[in-house]
């Protein structure tokens, strides 16, 4: 299995470019890594207030929670979101750049400004 690594980190902000929430703009919560099985060699990610899930859960009385039916967010493709350009008010690419002092930093491709994260 080849190693595979992701462009997009926590704490991004990013926009769906698929799917049912398509359009929608919001930041990272979680990068999730390609598992060691066949059925999940895929890189998924989890982003605030998209792609929510109604879950049931128990009472637990000994943590005080009440239960009943909560929303959640459930992760994404990271095919289906690209990175969100503040100045162009799109979805851009990533691309890298070195400093002169040898740091490599993320920029935005369309115009060249490093990514703040």
């Amino acid at each position: 299995m080849s190693k595979r690594s992701t462009k997009l980190k926590s704490g991004d902000t990013v926009i769906v470019i698929a799917g049912k929430d398509k359009g929608k703009v919001g930041k990272v919560k979680a990068v999730y890594a390609p598992q060691h099985s066949v059925r999940h060699e895929t890189m998924s990610i989890v982003v605030e207030n998209v792609n929510l899930k109604t879950c049931h859960e128990k009472p637990n009385p000994s943590k005080q929670l009440p239960g009943g039916r909560v929303k959640r967010e459930a992760a994404l493709h990271v095919s289906n979101v690209a990175i969100y350009n503040p100045a162009t008010q799109k979805a851009d690419k990533v691309g890298f750049k070195f400093l002169t002092d040898g740091q490599k930093i993320r920029v935005y491709r369309s115009n060249g400004e490093a990514i703040n994260a």
